[in-house]
């Protein structure tokens, strides 16, 4: 890191070849980052291709969870086509211009965030609907997911957009994606994203979900056979686990690299570089464990050997197109 002044102001100047000196490139060609990325592209669209055109075709009636996760897939596509670019760089080509970088950058970590928000809000509807079903006030709320989607459309780019222009002015880099994430490590902004952006989401679907499987287990249908409490909890389990899976180790690596980033080594930068790399993964993941195990889905979209993959079958109702929709 090397920084210097102009004008009044500080520029940083970012060369990574100098934490990592074998790559004094900049261009990491690593098959298996090359690899993954490619799996999570081709796949990940296929699914979330799918769901859209699944979601948009409940036209009649939409209940909260489908304008949840009609969202949640707008967003895990939105980041899927940033990934092109990247499997470009990792397989060792140049020529990328920053503010291309810049921008995939910011449409990446936007979209996570934007994920993460909505995967919680899916999640606290879920536990609203169910352990308040015939409160008229929670009833009401419920049915403000359309607002609540556009107030995190707008809080995820908003604050992104500022974060964006700064690094741009503050921040000149030598390589495009393997770039060390200085800015976002910057304690003013690391903190209030491990808060807000993390924790606050964390405890708050921890919370959800013990409240579900505390419903789930008081449930008087849920002692008799209409319904298999041990698959309910299982995906209660997957969901949580899913989210702690995909997004645990980018903030765990964020709080590591703002504390020791003066002393930055090439093993913390190569950790930092994989931790986004299972962050995109959960564009995969969420298909599996919101659209494709739920049976609605399951019976209206010929979804083939995706069916014979994830046979587990929700028994709940959330994602209806039918006349139930009319009870969310």
């Amino acid at each position: 890191m090397v920084v210097r002044r102009a004008g009044g102001t500080v520029i940083m100047s970012i060369n990574t070849s100098s934490v990592c000196p074998n790559d004094s490139t900049g261009y990491n060609s690593n098959i298996f980052t090359v690899s993954m990325y490619s799996g999570i592209f081709i796949v990940g669209l296929i699914f979330n291709l799918t769901a859209l055109a699944f979601f948009f075709s409940c036209t009649k009636s939409r209940t909260q969870t489908i304008v949840y996760m009609t969202n949640l897939a707008i967003a895990d596509t939105l980041l899927i086509l940033t990934l092109p670019m990247r499997i470009y760089y990792y397989m060792g080509f140049g020529g990328l211009p920053q503010w291309l970088c810049d921008g995939l950058g910011l449409v990446l970590k936007a979209n996570m965030y934007g994920s993460i928000f909505l995967l919680t809000c899916i999640c606290f509807d879920r536990c609203m609907a169910v352990c308040f079903p015939m409160s008229e006030h929670v009833n009401q709320g419920r049915k403000k997911a359309p607002l609540v989607c556009v107030g995190i459309w707008v809080l995820t780019f908003g604050a992104s957009l500022p974060i964006y222009f700064s690094k741009r002015k503050q921040v000149h880099y030598t390589n495009c994606f393997g770039n060390l994430p200085v800015y976002a490590t910057q304690p003013i902004v690391v903190l209030p994203t491990l808060f807000v952006g993390f924790g606050i989401p964390l405890v708050i679907m921890l919370v959800c979900s013990w409240g579900l499987v505390r419903a789930v287990r008081q449930s008087t249908v849920a002692q008799t056979n209409l319904v298999d409490r041990r698959k309910i909890q299982r995906m209660i389990a997957a969901s949580l686990f899913i989210f702690l899976f995909s997004f645990l180790p980018y903030h765990a690596t964020l709080a590591l690299l703002s504390l020791y980033k003066g002393n930055i080594t090439c093993p913390m930068l190569s950790v930092y570089h994989y931790s986004v790399m299972v962050a995109c993964l959960n564009t995969v993941l969420d298909p599996v464990a919101y659209y494709f195990t739920t049976e609605t889905f399951r019976k209206n979209v010929e979804v083939g050997v995706v069916q014979r993959m994830f046979p587990l079958n929700s028994q709940s109702s959330e994602v209806n197109c039918g006349s139930r929709a009319n009870n969310s």
